[in-house]
């Protein structure tokens, strides 16, 4: 299990009574968060840090433990910040600054300068405090008793972030073909997106995947049609199309294990040798936390792959979307997004059918795919974006609604939003921040932890809220956009 460290600090003048002591409450502390955080990451009690030696080994320790995924570091009497200043420069994990203390309440009766002098976080925080703003250092701070539930709350988000940047730092991404000819929104800078998340993004022939579906067998077909069988209700007698969408998907499983894959993307202007366009296939695996982004969109299929670890210890729904048209009856705007095959069946409110229906575009013969109507509830929708000098996150916070009637000729998977704060804002200023007409929607995270990964990895982020006026926010970017321009 991965690990974060609990670094407890100090200094050496306080004697080795106290010190034991502080070593003796921060074991508990750790213990304590150890078992809070059980089931997603193991809480790893280190030796209290007396000086700067101290500092420098335990950060370079953390930097190099490839199971640590960030460090939660806490003062718990005053340990003079210089001594932190190469320890933090070494530090090359998520940090979060935890301001708290071992005990919960002042034992007003018995109070002396002993007790002052242990239990002094107060002080020994705001100086460590000061000289992580003085370096810059990105971190997340948290205030309150360690044992509060609020507390421990965001200690569980910060610990899903960690996870979430340890795996982005670790994804390969695979695209089939290249990014969908004259399509802007869509490209990027792959080397940059391994610099800044850790993608490693390649391209790989569509060869590479149809030597694989020549050589799958039937029984691995059968498998896989026993597997689609129990999840979803077949609505077809075209059982040949639905065994070749099997086909596609045992393919690409082998693909992704053999090659270490976490996302991949597709375009069906480079799908020589497939006689459909990918459907359940792709389905079926976004279901299974692997990400996707169609007409090669390598940005979205990472960011669905980092935001689908991020919430898998929670409930609710994370996945690909696209925005693709609106009822624009006035007051009750609504949004259907959609796409041609490729939406996650998390989202399903329904037991998905599997259905075959020929599609307008791409040449192919008609596609086996899972047709549903989409959940209730409140969401987000994030889309990464490479404005050429630095990436950026557009978080908009979303409605999501049952569809107002149903839709019989429509044979695709869609989902149905409302914008917030209402539509006329919401979708000018998507648009002003140049956000993509593909996104990362989620029912299980909200905007505070796109927040924390934003700053986790350094990327901008926009937010789209209640809050929300077009004249700040076009003044917020115009403030991102020279603030950029100075960096540069």
């Amino acid at each position: 299990m991965k690990t974060l460290y609990f670094i407890t600090g100090s200094q050496d003048l306080y004697g080795e009574e106290t010190l034991a002591q502080a070593q003796k409450d921060g074991n508990e502390m750790a213990a304590f968060l150890n078992n809070a955080l059980s089931g997603m990451v193991a809480v790893k009690t280190t030796p209290i840090v007396r000086c700067a030696d101290e500092a420098v080994d335990i950060c370079t320790q953390a930097t190099a433990d490839r199971e640590c995924v960030g460090v939660i570091l806490w003062m718990h009497t005053f340990s003079p910040a210089k001594m932190w200043i190469r320890a933090l420069q070494a530090l090359q994990k998520p940090m979060v600054h935890l301001h708290t203390q071992y005990n919960e309440k002042l034992p007003y009766d018995t109070i002396d300068m002993d007790f002052m002098n242990l239990n002094q976080s107060a002080h020994g925080d705001r100086e460590f405090g000061f000289i992580c703003t003085r370096l810059g250092i990105a971190r997340e701070v948290i205030a309150g008793y360690y044992r509060n539930e609020n507390v421990i709350a965001q200690l569980r988000r910060f610990a899903e972030a960690a996870l979430a940047v340890d795996y982005s730092k670790h994804l390969r991404v695979a695209m089939f073909g290249n990014n969908m000819r004259d399509v802007a929104v869509t490209d990027g800078d792959r080397v940059e997106s391994e610099i800044r998340f850790g993608w490693n993004v390649n391209y790989y022939g569509i060869g590479d995947l149809t030597e694989l579906i020549a050589a799958v067998t039937e029984s691995e077909t059968d498998t896989k049609m026993a597997e689609y069988a129990e999840r979803y209700t077949i609505a077809t007698d075209d059982i040949a199309a639905v065994r070749e969408q099997a086909e596609y998907e045992v393919a690409l499983e082998k693909f992704l294990t053999r090659e270490h894959i976490g996302a991949f993307t597709d375009t069906f202007q480079d799908l020589h040798g497939l006689r459909q366009l990918p459907g359940i296939s792709v389905q079926n695996l976004m279901a299974k936390g692997v990400g996707f982004g169609p007409e090669g969109d390598y940005k979205t299929a990472a960011l669905g792959a980092v935001l689908s670890q991020m919430a898998k210890h929670r409930g609710g729904a994370t996945g690909f979307m696209e925005d693709y048209t609106y009822d624009l009856t006035a007051g009750s705007e609504l949004e259907l997004a959609a796409h041609m095959l490729e939406v996650s069946p998390v989202f399903a409110a329904n037991k998905p059918l599997i259905q075959v229906h020929p599609l307008g575009i791409g040449g192919k013969e008609a596609p086996a795919r899972l047709v549903f109507d989409g959940v209730a509830g409140d969401g987000i929708a994030v889309s990464l974006v490479d404005l050429g000098d630095r990436f950026r996150l557009v978080c908009a916070k979303i409605q999501l609604v049952a569809q107002p009637a149903p839709m019989p000729n429509l044979p695709v998977a869609r989902l149905m939003w409302k914008l917030i704060p209402d539509f006329a804002t919401g979708t000018a200023a998507w648009i002003y921040a140049g956000g993509a007409h593909h996104a990362v929607v989620s029912t299980a995270l909200g905007v505070e932890d796109i927040r924390l990964f934003a700053k986790l990895t350094d990327t901008e982020l926009v937010v789209i809220d209640e809050s929300t006026t077009l004249h700040t926010f076009e003044q917020q970017l115009a403030l991102l956009d020279l603030t950029a321009k100075l960096k540069g």
